[in-house]
């Protein structure tokens, strides 16, 4: 019987429900947890891949978020099927997204020079994993770096090639063909992302030269802007499936064969108009005003650094 004619055995509900897996804790491989936030989903209803797992996604966390009771860590649970999340991210494009490359070039450029200040690389092969438009590849290759990259989206790998002159691997950090002896591995704003973050760190270190640097940013769950803001703080989407404070983060990295060096805030720069247009759903009313007022007063592509809890780690393999 084919896998079609199997799904069509089951009743809509049942067809809604096979979307879905629970995982233990991915840090230390508990089943205990307590649920921080409920679901939102509302059972039956589709979602719509393509649009909501993509790099600027941006819909507020619709599955239930749990906290794992033998490490802390937070993550969602149940959470999609990774292969379908997989095909949203392969299959979509996102303008929005590549509209900021060169806002996105400011914070890469200061992104580097913190990870040479903490950790210099040996060498200048640079592997970006989940590297988008090719942004972070492009400033590290003016550099003087190497640069290899690896991206699901076809759209992402098509912008990469036309607007920076990048071939990047359409496929995650187990498709990608580079020879073990990276010097400098990075993965921003990825690790959430991801089903089983320790099994993509092991790629890494697997991937990376001994004495090899690894940086990575991500949204600090136990950052204080995340903690007074609750639910409603804006990295609690539904493209991300872990939640990751310094502490949790560390346990990983060690785990995984890496020495954390240093944790610091990761400033990002974007448009202030693109920014008020991706914070007007969290802020109701006054989130018009001030993307209106944006508008009016033509500061709609002034640069905007900001901090909304966002962390860069960088660690050397051991």
């Amino acid at each position: 019987m084919s896998g079609a004619a199997r799904e069509r055995g089951f009743t809509p509900r049942e067809r809604y429900e096979r979307q879905f897996e629970s995982v233990p804790c991915n840090v230390c491989g508990s089943d205990s947890f307590e649920v921080v936030f409920p679901s939102r989903r509302e059972p039956g209803r589709p979602v719509d891949l393509e649009t909501v797992f993509r790099s600027s996604g941006d819909e507020p966390l619709q599955d239930q978020m749990v906290r794992c009771l033998s490490c802390g860590l937070h993550y969602v649970r149940p959470r999609l099927r990774w292969d379908l999340i997989l095909e949203g991210y392969r299959r979509g494009t996102d303008e929005g997204f590549v509209s900021q490359v060169a806002m996105r070039e400011r914070a890469f450029r200061r992104g580097l020079r913190h990870i040479e200040a903490t950790a210099p690389p040996a060498g200048r092969r640079v592997l970006d994993v989940g590297a988008a438009g090719g942004s972070f590849l492009a400033v590290a290759r003016a550099r003087g770096y190497e640069p290899l990259g690896c991206e699901p989206s076809a759209w992402m790998c098509g912008f990469a090639r036309e607007h920076y002159g990048l071939e990047l691997h359409p496929g995650t950090i187990f498709d990608v063909p580079v020879p073990a002896g990276v010097d400098l591995l990075t993965l921003w704003d990825v690790i959430e992302h991801t089903p089983d973050p320790r099994a993509v760190l092991d790629e890494a270190h697997r991937l990376l030269a001994p004495g090899g640097v690894l940086a990575m940013s991500y949204p600090d769950h136990g950052s204080l802007v995340a903690r007074l803001m609750g639910r409603r703080w804006v990295f609690n989407l539904t493209v991300h499936l872990y939640y990751f404070d310094p502490r949790t983060m560390a346990e990983l990295l060690r785990r995984a064969g890496f020495t954390p060096l240093r944790f610091r805030p990761y400033f990002q720069t974007l448009e202030l108009g693109y920014v008020a247009r991706r914070a007007a759903p969290y802020l109701g009313p006054l989130g018009r005003l001030a993307t209106g007022g944006v508008h009016r007063m033509r500061l709609d592509h002034a640069p905007l650094q900001y901090w909304v809890g966002q962390t860069l780690v960088v660690a050397r393999r051991q």
